[in-house]
């Protein structure tokens, strides 16, 4: 089985517009399908370094000199880019989410089609996980989580439930957690919900829209004028944030305008937004809620 089937690979690799003597950035290794799509148009003088937290990612690296990746989350970049002597990069790709691996392995608690262990760790050092936030959370930090990262209406609903229900004893896996919760699972669009719910639980285990802003924070100070940044993201949280901070450098509200009513933008939107052609999406589902970003620096 593949470890991960790279989504809008020429899309996004393209459409950081390489120059064969740059320097790279993969900030979701994963697989190595982005990463080697890169390095088959850099030159001997080219560079690439690639980000990946989870373990199991290590035994995807690539033997090639041109190449180095560092075993970290990628909200580090700028730190330990620094720690290999690099300042500044002609580009970054990120390719957001959970890789075709962490689903399909089950005892990572990813995936809605296996019975697991409450985990949902994109690092399996990490210290928080599924089990602690459904176990030990109160009930309107619950409330808030299922409302903000798995968008549900009934979210007051299904946390008040969860603590009813942890009180007779602890939610220990998935199979219990949907048993719980099946009145809110009606059968035509029980796997919606479900993954709306997880959606919601893994985004705040790996703490992913605070990683997504510091991350792009720090490529803003880390792309020299001219790189690009290119995006993929899966749900509309993520892709919201990065379309505004394409827009304006900035995650909600308006730039500061200047006395005359004028105001700069650090970055420059490269096209339209991409999603994939239905002949990707056949041949990969995961595909189907992909949307790709591209930004130039100024």
């Amino acid at each position: 089985m593949e470890y991960h089937n790279p989504v809008l690979l020429h899309e996004s690799v393209s459409g950081l517009n390489i120059n064969p003597d740059g320097v790279y950035v993969d900030v979701t290794f994963g697989g190595g399908g982005h990463s080697k799509e890169i390095l088959s148009r850099l030159s001997e003088k080219g560079r690439l370094y690639a980000f990946d937290q989870d373990q199991d990612a290590a035994a995807n690296s690539l033997s090639d000199e041109r190449f180095v990746l560092i075993p970290e989350n990628f909200r580090y970049i700028k730190r330990f880019l620094r720690f290999h002597g690099v300042k500044n990069v002609d580009g970054i790709l990120a390719d957001l989410g959970v890789s075709s691996h962490q689903f399909d392995v089950p005892e990572r608690g990813f995936s809605t089609r296996f019975d697991a262990g409450l985990d949902m760790r994109m690092n399996q050092n990490a210290v928080l996980n599924a089990y602690t936030v459904i176990n030990e959370y109160e009930e309107g930090d619950l409330r808030k989580i299922f409302s903000e990262y798995g968008e549900l209406n009934n979210a007051a609903a299904i946390a008040n439930t969860i603590v009813l229900a942890r009180k007779e004893t602890a939610i220990r896996n998935t199979e219990q957690l949907k048993q719980i919760l099946s009145r809110f699972l009606p059968s035509h669009k029980s796997h919606k919900i479900l993954a709306q719910i997880y959606q919601a639980i893994r985004i705040e285990v790996n703490e992913e829209i605070q990683v997504l802003k510091e991350f792009l924070e720090q490529s803003l100070e880390i792309l020299k004028p001219g790189g690009r940044l290119s995006v993929i993201s899966y749900h509309s949280l993520e892709d919201r944030l990065v379309k505004r901070f394409f827009k304006n450098g900035l995650f909600e509200g308006e730039p500061e305008r200047d006395f005359f009513g004028r105001f700069t933008v650090p970055l420059t939107p490269i096209g339209k937004l991409i999603v994939p052609a239905d002949q990707e999406i056949k041949v990969n589902n995961r595909a189907r809620s992909a949307k790709l970003r591209i930004a130039e620096k100024k």
